[in-house]
């Protein structure tokens, strides 16, 4: 039988790619993570919190100051594990809770999602650790805050 050194060439180029590419049982743990971070700080439920941050998590927001210069807000997976502990985002009424997440990205081990929460939105980046999906980064920004009404 004879093989086409076309047909090498195109399973060198793609075995690779097809072995890197995202399954199901990814897409679900992906998934589970991040709602596990989400619901975790809805319920201030510390231990699901936890159970999705790999513990070197780094959590950031860059904001305005009142001089207009950006700053930046970061957390470590024990601060946020500790505020959700302490009320988490359990004051937030049921109404105004969402928990939309969408896989941005899948490689390998890492992968990018966002989460659309009550109001702000979180894009994260995961990574396959000891066969779990963990969160490593998160990067928030809060919705815009509408202008203040103008009197006359």
């Amino acid at each position: 039988m004879r093989i086409s050194l076309f047909a090498v060439r195109c399973a060198v180029v793609l075995f690779p790619a097809l072995a890197r590419s995202q399954s199901a049982a990814d897409s679900a743990g992906i998934r589970a993570a991040a709602l596990d971070y989400i619901d975790g700080w809805y319920a201030a439920d510390g231990a699901r919190m936890e159970r999705a941050l790999h513990p070197e998590l780094a959590k950031r927001n860059v904001f305005s100051d009142s001089g207009g210069r950006s700053r930046l807000i970061q957390m470590s997976a024990m601060t946020l594990v500790q505020n959700t502990r302490s009320e988490g985002g359990s004051t937030i009424p049921i109404g105004q809770r969402t928990d939309s997440v969408r896989i941005l990205d899948i490689y390998g081990g890492a992968a990018s999602a966002r989460v659309r929460a009550a109001t702000w939105v979180d894009y994260m980046h995961l990574a396959k650790f000891n066969g779990r999906w963990r969160i490593i980064n998160v990067l928030w920004e809060n919705d815009p805050k509408p202008p203040a009404p103008t009197t006359r």
